[in-house]
């Protein structure tokens, strides 16, 4: 073997490793893959840092604790107390808000509990329980399940019975039950967006600004976890709240809706 196919041969070779080593791992919430943004998103990353971000896409609860145990680089979540709970307990180096959209409530299109009419999303809840009528919730941990559980509580209800169906499972699966049992739910609006399978559903409540759903970038502590990637996360942050995503994020409509609007801010 000549001398320059040696050379060319560790040159490759330290070109894989080096390739190798932009990979970094990222748990999302169902919400955000199901949106479609980060089809959008990952490809771009990986042209402007050439980072290839592989995506661990779960609930809020449990893509917290893949970070927890050091199992990914990052986590981007929609839960403001878990995260900060997170952070408390030595997990993350820090937290960074990107973007939000809102939750809405979908249900049958003739409103049989007449959520149309609520004033407050708890009283919307108020009307489906009192109804009995048919409610899919995530039951699964998730930023969507955390709110769901945080405005019955508000309106002062435990919810069970027949009617209350907790599927334990991401946001496609919830929607898919629901639209089988032309059941309400409550979703985030990106999800429902892009959902195909809407059945006999529609948008029944919006608009409540307890609704806001804000979306929340952190990277996991090296300190805890040496392996961590951290300066890969770092770089993907930086991204993340530049011109380029906010171009990315705000341009991002389906059926003339937009689905996440930036507003990430540089500390």
């Amino acid at each position: 073997m000549t001398f320059k196919t040696l050379l060319a041969a560790a040159l490759s070779a330290v070109f894989a490793v080096a390739a190798q080593a932009q990979d970094m791992k990222m748990s999302v919430t169902t919400s955000f893959a199901n949106s479609g943004l980060a089809d959008v998103l990952l490809p771009e990353i990986k042209k402007d840092t050439g980072i290839n971000v592989q995506l661990l896409i779960v609930g809020t609860g449990q893509a917290l604790k893949l970070g927890a145990q050091g199992d990914v680089d990052a986590v981007l979540v929609h839960a403001k107390a878990a995260e900060l709970a997170w952070l408390a307990e030595g997990n993350g180096t820090h937290r960074r808000e990107i973007m939000y959209n809102d939750f809405i409530f979908v249900g049958p299109s003739d409103d049989p509990a007449g959520v149309a009419k609520a004033d407050r999303a708890t009283d919307a809840l108020s009307a489906i329980a009192e109804a009995k009528a048919p409610f899919v919730s995530r039951g699964d941990n998730s930023g969507t399940h955390k709110m769901e559980l945080r405005l019955w509580d508000a309106a002062g209800i435990a919810p069970q019975g027949d009617w209350y169906r907790a599927v334990g499972q991401g946001m496609g699966a919830a929607l898919n039950t629901a639209s089988g049992m032309n059941a309400y739910l409550m979703s985030d609006r990106a999800s429902w967006l892009k959902f195909a399978n809407k059945g006999d559903l529609k948008l029944v409540y919006e608009g409540d600004p307890i609704l806001f759903n804000q979306y929340a970038y952190m990277p996991v502590n090296p300190t805890k976890h040496p392996h961590a990637k951290n300066d890969l996360a770092n770089t993907l942050e930086a991204w993340l709240v530049s011109d380029r995503a906010k171009e990315l994020i705000d341009g991002y409509t389906l059926n003339g809706e937009k689905l996440f609007t930036f507003n990430a801010t540089v500390d």
